[in-house]
C-alpha cells in the first residue's frame, strides 16, 4: 500500500498544494517564495528520504508568518494521512545532526499526542530575509496537525543558519526512523491497540 498523501489548502492568506511519499528517494520540488525556508524543506525531503512537492503562494507582502505556519499545517496533515493506521510502523525516531559548530537532536513519538518541546536558542532575528522565530511556528504546526511529540534539543551552536539547518536535518532523520516500516512490528505499535 502506498504511503502517500496530497493536501491542498486555500485561505485568504495562503494557497498551498503539498504531496509526500514516505517511501520515496528524497526527491523534491519546493517553491514557497521564501528562499531560506525552501532550503530547509529540501533537507526534510533529502535527509528523510521522502519525495516532497510543495507549491505555496502566500501573502508575503504582509510577512512570512502565514506561509511558513500554513506549510507546517499542510505538512502535518499530509504526514498524518500518509501513515494511515500506523500498522507496522516503528513510531519512535531519534537523530542528532551537526552543522559546523551547531549540534541539534530531534526525538519523535508519532503516537497521536501533539506536543512540541522547542529547545533551540537562535541568536538572530533573521537569516537572510527569513524570520527565525518562524522556525518554532513551523514545527508547532507540524506537530499539532500530524499528532507528533517532538523534542528539539540544541547541544551547541552560535550561528543561526547552522542551528536551524541542523534542526531540520535532525527532524528529517528522526521522522524517517519513526515512519519506517519495521517487519518486527505486528499491527499498531501501542499497548492500547490504536494510535
Amino acid at each position: 500500500m502506498a504511503r502517500t498523501a496530497r493536501i491542498e489548502r486555500k485561505t485568504a492568506e495562503t494557497d498551498i498544494a503539498l504531496e509526500i511519499n514516505l517511501d520515496g528517494q528524497g526527491e523534491y520540488e519546493i517553491a514557497t517564495g521564501i528562499g531560506f525556508f525552501d532550503h530547509m524543506l529540501t533537507h526534510v525531503a533529502k535527509h528523510g528520504k521522502f519525495d516532497l512537492q510543495v507549491a505555496a503562494h502566500g501573502d508575503l507582502q504582509v510577512d512570512q508568518h502565514h506561509t511558513v505556519e500554513d506549510v507546517g499545517i499542510v505538512l502535518g496533515q499530509a504526514l498524518r494521512q500518509a501513515v494511515g493506521d500506523k500498522a507496522g510502523m516503528a513510531r519512535f525516531g531519534e537523530a542528532t545532526a551537526p552543522m559546523d559548530e551547531a549540534l541539534v537532536t530531534a526525538v519523535i513519538d508519532f503516537g497521536g499526542r501533539p506536543y512540541l518541546e522547542y529547545g533551540l536558542q537562535v541568536p538572530t532575528q533573521k537569516v537572510g530575509d527569513f524570520d527565525t522565530e518562524l522556525t518554532r511556528e513551523f514545527f508547532l504546526a507540524v506537530t499539532n496537525h500530524a499528532g507528533l511529540n517532538l523534542h528539539l534539543r540544541q547541544g551547541a551552536g552560535d550561528n543561526s543558519h547552522h542551528i536551524i539547518e541542523a534542526a531540520f536535518k535532525a527532524f528529517a532523520r528522526a521522522l524517517d526512523q519513526a515512519t519506517r516500516l519495521d517487519p518486527r512490528v505486528s499491527g499498531v505499535p501501542s499497548t492500547k491497540g490504536t494510535l
